[in-house]
């Protein structure tokens, strides 16, 4: 197995522990588990990050990464993984997923530098109902 599938497995495996202890109400251990994921995964994905041929490998790794990112709160952290996975080509749904986490992370930034103040979990709820 390939260090970087070493790794991507081991992040995958943190994650599900996370999820795990998030149900169990073990707040703060799923936080500590999927930082530990995050880190796993971002290094994975800092591997293949050079190798624009390796799609969709490359852009999953980061999209993973950064979603993981953004459960930790390292906004930045992901907004770069992003970045470096829509510079290469990726698969256009991948693309869009990629996407649709940057407006995540900045949205509300946005809206509130607009004078607009929105409770986006509060939106989607009305929305999902």
């Amino acid at each position: 197995m390939s260090q970087i599938q070493a790794l991507h497995q081991q992040a995958m495996n943190l994650a599900e522990a996370a999820a795990v202890a998030r149900l169990r109400g073990a707040i703060e251990q799923a936080t500590q588990i999927t930082r530990q994921a995050f880190e796993q995964e971002a290094q994975a994905a800092t591997l293949v990050a050079s190798d624009l041929d390796a799609e969709p490998t490359r852009s999953v790794l980061h999209r993973s990464a950064a979603s993981l990112a953004i459960e930790c709160g390292e906004l930045r952290a992901a907004e770069r993984l992003i970045a470096t996975a829509l510079s290469g080509n990726p698969p256009p749904e991948i693309a869009e997923e990629l996407k649709d986490l940057f407006i995540q992370i900045n949205l509300n930034q946005y809206l509130k530098r607009q004078g607009i103040d929105l409770d986006i979990k509060a939106l989607q709820g009305l929305v999902n109902q």
